[in-house]
């Protein structure tokens, strides 16, 4: 039975030492064997199966069947065993994989942090997904709240859990109607006179106020419509957020905040008031430009006029447009003593979509993050169809041109005339356009409905960029260095564009007057002025040149107030004081009385010591 077997020559490596030790100390091979002799007893050099010394004693025995049983037994195990042995050694790196793979998934599903988003729609969306993916990417559960007729916030997503919330509808059609009633008063000033210019501006602000209005009352219907749904808030009770992270455009987020007591974080450039520093920080109007203004930090006289009048503007548009949506809401579900601006002044952290290379210098606030140009990256290459189009270019170049995602068409006769300016220059030209073709279209220029700017505007041979100046595109340009040819239109464009106009980047080219000449005229200064090119690579460089990158700022941040449940020692007390107090008005006047009547003490002193001495002498005398 036994001289039956074949030789087998037993190749592998001892390598597992905690393998080799379970074996030593289990019976699978009939008898202990000590670990001095398990590599011998199993070398490739050692046949257990055929050596005469291991078989002969059994054969020879006075029960040679059953010898002969035991020995086939024995090997029979042995056997087993050493295939088992085998196939775990061979399986163990794929083991390990498999179960290092578990346990990050593990971790990442009990380390990472729970977090409530609740973002505003449209071009904010846009940035907002940044801070969204990479907080998925390190392993942070998401959870995004929409409404049913969101223009761009996806319902299903590998990024998050959406929770859809109903909303008034045909917002999106509204606001479209509203960009194109802009357009056509922007258009109105061209070949008007300075009273109709008045009239114009006048009627634009109505415009501007009207559709605000509207836009705060759907955000105040929807925030009604969230807090009455019991069975949803309880889920959001239940499900013990870490952080709610939101944009404080709308006060839709900033309210749920509070009402789920969970700490707060805005990813924040505009606020329902302007400029997101106008309300958390002091912003001496003398050198600090108002929202809308085109100002810079070096005013003259009319100029800071200007500025405390737009200021004083703001703050009646604060106080009888945007909060009386927002104060029913606070009365009911807060108490009558809350304040709305407090539901903002208690965030935990301001992620600011800004910096000090486009930003002018100015106070800040412990609890401010910038983290301007978080959304750039090294570009990726392009589209095959892209390439070669832009290659095509030769020396010349290329220049890009798009108006974000809000603005798709322009009129007509505009959209000729651009057209014919493009045409006469020697640089191909990529075009986001989604109007009627312009007739006069030249052969350099290639109409596309989408483009992946970030790309393009990374690409060597990209020479200009014209934008209507929104912050993402702004700040992207600042990025790859690419100087800028703007059209602002509306809301902070214009302030955007005056920022970089003022650091010698960019020409600005105003729409209601814009023809092929003055067009034409704006692209060859900045495709042929080296100095444009050159302050704007000055920009890029230093804003690249930072301890660490913008978008890990922002996660630490968000990560550091989930560690902490908070960042309330960063702060400021001002918020919690009144005006009045704030001002140092009460130190003031009480100092002052203090001085008036010491005074009024002292000249009291003086006289009466006088008429002392006065009627001394006059007794003296009698």
């Amino acid at each position: 039975m036994i001289s039956s077997f074949s030789p087998v020559t037993l190749n592998w490596q001892l390598s597992s030492s905690g393998f080799q030790s379970m074996i030593l100390n289990r019976s699978w091979f009939g008898s202990k064997i000590d670990s001095k002799n398990f590599s011998s007893a199993f070398s490739p050099e050692t046949d257990i199966f055929c050596s005469s010394q291991s078989t002969r004693p059994l054969a020879e025995g006075k029960s040679g069947r059953n010898a002969t049983a035991q020995a086939s037994l024995l090997l029979g195990s042995r056997m087993l065993a050493i295939l088992i042995y085998r196939q775990v050694t061979m399986m163990a790196p794929r083991l390990l994989l498999f179960t290092f793979a578990l346990l990050v998934i593990h971790l990442s599903n009990t380390l990472g942090g729970k977090i409530l988003v609740f973002p505003l729609d449209g071009s904010h969306w846009v940035n907002m997904k940044v801070l969204i993916e990479e907080l998925h990417s390190r392993g942070h559960n998401v959870t995004v709240i929409r409404t049913s007729d969101s223009w761009y916030i996806s319902e299903n997503s590998p990024l998050y859990t959406s929770v859809t919330l109903s909303c008034r509808g045909g917002f999106e059609e509204n606001f479209e109607v509203f960009l194109s009633q802009q357009l056509e008063l922007q258009l109105q000033r061209k070949s008007s006179s300075f009273w109709s210019h008045i009239w114009t501006n006048i009627q634009k602000e109505r415009l501007v106020l009207d559709q605000f209005s509207q836009f705060h009352k759907a955000v105040a219907d929807t925030v009604v419509h969230m807090f009455e749904d019991k069975s949803l808030m309880e889920s959001l009770h239940a499900a013990k957020y870490d952080v709610v992270l939101t944009d404080p455009g709308i006060g839709g987020g900033a309210m749920l905040a509070r009402r789920l007591q969970v700490p707060l974080v805005f990813n924040v450039r505009w606020t329902i008031q302007g400029e997101a520093h106008f309300l958390m920080a002091p912003s001496p109007l003398a050198y600090i430009p108002f929202t809308a203004t085109e100002l810079t930090d070096k005013m003259t006289f009319g100029q800071r006029v200007k500025n405390v009048l737009s200021y004083i503007a703001g703050m009646y548009t604060l106080s009888y447009i945007t909060e009386p949506a927002y104060k029913p809401i606070v009365r009911h579900y807060f108490g009558p003593d809350v304040h709305y601006s407090t539901f903002f002044l208690n965030a935990d952290i301001w992620l600011m979509r800004s910096d000090f290379v486009f930003e002018y210098p100015r106070p800040t606030m412990p609890n401010i993050v910038y983290m301007g140009g978080f959304q750039c990256k090294p570009p990726n290459a392009l589209p095959t169809d892209l390439e070669e189009f832009v290659q095509s270019s030769g020396d010349h170049g290329v220049i890009i041109m798009t108006l974000g995602t809000l603005i798709g068409k322009l009129p007509q006769d505009i959209s000729e005339e651009i057209a014919e300016a493009f045409g006469q220059l020697p640089q191909k030209v990529i075009w986001r356009y989604m109007g009627q073709r312009p007739t006069n279209l030249g052969n350099n220029t290639l109409l596309v409905s989408w483009l992946p700017q970030k790309d393009l505007l990374g690409h060597p041979k990209t020479r200009a960029f014209v934008t209507h100046g929104g912050t993402n595109g702004v700040q992207e340009a600042i990025y790859h260095g690419v100087p800028v040819v703007g059209l602002p239109l509306f809301f902070d464009q214009p302030d955007n564009l005056s920022r970089i106009k003022s650091k010698g980047a960019a020409v600005i080219v105003d729409i209601a007057t814009l023809d092929r000449h003055i067009f034409k005229e704006a692209l060859t200064t900045i495709l042929y002025n080296s100095t444009f090119k050159e302050n704007m690579q000055r920009l890029s460089k230093l804003h690249r040149d930072q301890p660490i990158k913008p978008l890990d700022q922002a996660m630490f941040w968000i990560e550091y107030v989930m560690r902490h449940k908070g960042a309330r020692h960063l702060q400021t007390q001002s918020h919690r004081m009144s005006w009045f107090v704030y001002s140092s008005l009460d130190v003031i006047l009480t100092l002052l009385a203090v001085g008036l009547f010491l005074t009024f003490i002292c000249i009291s002193l003086v006289r009466l010591f006088c008429k002392m001495i006065l009627n001394g002498k006059k007794m003296k005398h009698e």
